[in-house]
Formats: C-alpha cells, structure tokens, sequence
C-alpha cells in the first residue's frame, strides 16, 4: 500500500479535520490516496489511540446546520497505516522518502520549540528536529519536491516552520545544496484551520461542530491532499487568519481568563459558561467595542461582525461539550497570540479590556 500523505500528530482535531476530508474525498476519487499517521511523542495514550487509528474510526459531527439541528456518524477510512517515530523509525523515514507527497503536521501549541541537544540521539526529541532529518533522507535519496500543511495554530504557520527547520539545518547540517532544496523544492504552506472538536472517543475518534475550514494559501507547486467543500485554495490567508484567531480564537481565551480567575466550575464548558449574563454582556462589550472596531480600522469591519454572530452560534452548540479547562491549556501563550498581536495588528484602535487582559497575563 502506497500512502502519499504523512501527517504527523494523532490529535482528535485531526481525525475531524484533514482525516476526515481526505476520507470523504476518497469516496469521490478526489484524494490523492490514503494516510500514514505518525506518532511523534511517546505517550502511552497516545498509543492506544495509534493502534485503533488504521482500523477506521468514528467523527460524530452535531450542532446548528443551515438553522437546524444535526447529528449524524461518518466512519473516517483514510488512514491507511498508523506508525510511531520511537517504535517505527526506519520505517517512517522509508515512508517519507519513497511514498509521501504531502505532510501534513499538528503538533501542538508548543510543536516547533527545538532544544539544544535535539539532534543527539538516532531519534531528534522534537517534531523539527525530526522533519529535519526525514527531508535530509528524502533529499539524499531522490530529491523529490514535497508540500508541508503545517496546521498549528501559529500565524503564516507555514512561513514559520520553514524559518526553524532551515535555521537548524544551518546551524547542524551545513549543506549549501540541501538548504537550496529546502528552500525551493519544499512548498511550506500557509494554513489556517478551523473546526471546534469538543471531545475525544475511544479508542480513537471525535465529537465535532459541523463547521470547519482549510484554508490554504496558494504558490506555485503547491499539491493538495484532496478536494472537498471544507478546504479552500486561496490567494491570501490573511483576512480567514485574522478573523478566526482574533474572533472565534481571541473570544475562547477571554473565557478562558474568566475561568481561571474567577474559581468557576471544573467541568464547566463554553456554552454554560455564556449562559451566565454578566460573562455574556463582557464578551460582547469587547467584541462590540474593541474587537469589530479592530477589523473595520482595516476595512473588514463587515466581514467581522458576520463572523461575530457565527462565533456566537458556535459557541452555544448545544451539542459540544467544549470545556474551559482544555482552552485554558498554554494560556499565556495564547493570551500573545491571540489578543497582544490583534492590539499590534490594529494599533489606533483602543482596547483598555483587552489590554487588562494582557498585562495580567
């Protein structure tokens, strides 16, 4: 079997996400062909869920749909082999040099950090650190171009996975050739991904709103993995970028700030959490004040109030049990990311809630 996409990561956001596009197009023969789902860390949960993975798994998709209710079961079948870098190392490099046209990556909020002992050992520590070496093998083999879909939640994610791995290469792999292919014959891709994906199942699958992106931002040589309504080839990401990190994002860590400085309830989710008035009138005060003033300064002032109500939706999914605990994760990162950079993004618009918010954090 012949996988020409390698994603690396197992997440539940995945499995609703690219696995399940990619499946859905297979139905249609408008997939390049199946996935090999790679482990990067060694968790054992992580490892029950891998080997469930390639036996074909569960995404219930539930919430408001064109004004009514859905709730409806898709069997994913896209993933082909499900393989981990510290058990199945050789064989993943085999993969990547011989068979992979397209690697798709989610590695978390923290993915790209590389440490200074990262390529010591036969197996690097990082995901950087391990990409670097399978293209290292790719390129000393055969030299085939490759797309990368890096789909963390990091600005111009593409761009930036780019800049570490040729930064690494340069500082532990001088070669003047490998850093031109690098540089020319792999597509780093700018992604931006957006689907709520409230929970996991087990052994392996999830519950999803029915609402979900791929935007992929367009440049010459660029391979898709699949067609499908929810992913989107187009010619500037900015707009999809800022309006999600800035209002579905940025609105998830301002309930998130709530939560943890107020003793709310352990369990307690984002549709609960909106049921409280007090808590509902202050989003909406930063979202009406600060927030839409934001994107009209820019000349999306439109676009984000329609996105405002969207979000809003979203949030209260009837469905979605999507806790406040799991958004808190890396807080004061996503704090950074997602209301520090909008006030740099838009400078002459003032934000004193959300300026609170940063400096607190």
């Amino acid at each position: 079997m012949i996988t020409p996409i390698v994603q690396f990561g197992t997440s539940r956001f995945l499995q609703a996400h690219a696995d399940l596009f990619v499946s859905e197009a297979l139905e249609t023969s408008e997939a390049v062909g199946k996935i090999t789902v790679v482990q990067t860390t060694g968790s054992a949960e992580r490892a029950g869920r891998l080997k469930a993975l390639a036996n074909g798994f569960p995404v219930i998709v539930r919430g408001i749909e064109n004004g009514s209710e859905v709730d409806r079961t898709i069997q994913v079948t896209s993933v082909g082999r499900a393989l981990s870098t510290t058990a199945d190392w050789d064989e993943v490099r085999r993969i990547v040099v011989e068979e992979a046209e397209i690697l798709i990556s989610n590695t978390g909020d923290t993915g790209y950090n590389v440490g200074d002992e990262d390529l010591s050992g036969a197996v690097p520590a990082s995901f950087p650190g391990k990409l670097l070496l399978l293209l290292e093998a790719r390129f000393r083999t055969n030299s085939r171009p490759m797309t990368i879909l890096p789909c963390e939640l990091v600005a111009r994610n593409g761009d930036t996975l780019k800049a570490v791995i040729l930064n690494l290469q340069n500082e532990r792999i001088a070669d003047t050739r490998f850093a031109d292919w690098l540089s020319t014959q792999v597509v780093w891709a700018n992604t931006l991904v957006d689907r709520i994906v409230s929970e996991p199942l087990e052994p392996a699958g999830a519950v999803a709103e029915p609402y979900a992106l791929w935007a992929i931002e367009n440049q010459p040589g660029l391979k898709l993995p699949c067609r499908h309504a929810s992913v989107l080839l187009v010619d500037d990401l900015t707009p999809y970028e800022k309006l999600k990190l800035h209002i579905l994002n940025l609105g998830h860590t301002v309930l998130a700030d709530i939560w943890l400085k107020t003793g709310r309830p352990q369990d307690e989710t984002v549709k609960a959490i909106l049921k409280d008035a007090d808590i509902l009138s202050r989003l909406m005060r930063i979202y009406e004040s600060e927030v839409i003033p934001g994107f009209a300064a820019k000349g999306l002032g439109t676009e984000a109030k329609e996105y405002v109500s969207l979000t809003l939706d979203r949030f209260r999914n009837p469905f979605l049990e999507h806790r406040i605990r799991d958004i808190a994760n890396h807080h004061a990162e996503k704090i950074v990311r997602r209301i520090a950079d909008f006030q740099a993004w838009s400078p002459d618009v003032p934000m004193p809630i959300l300026s609170g918010i940063v400096k607190a954090g």
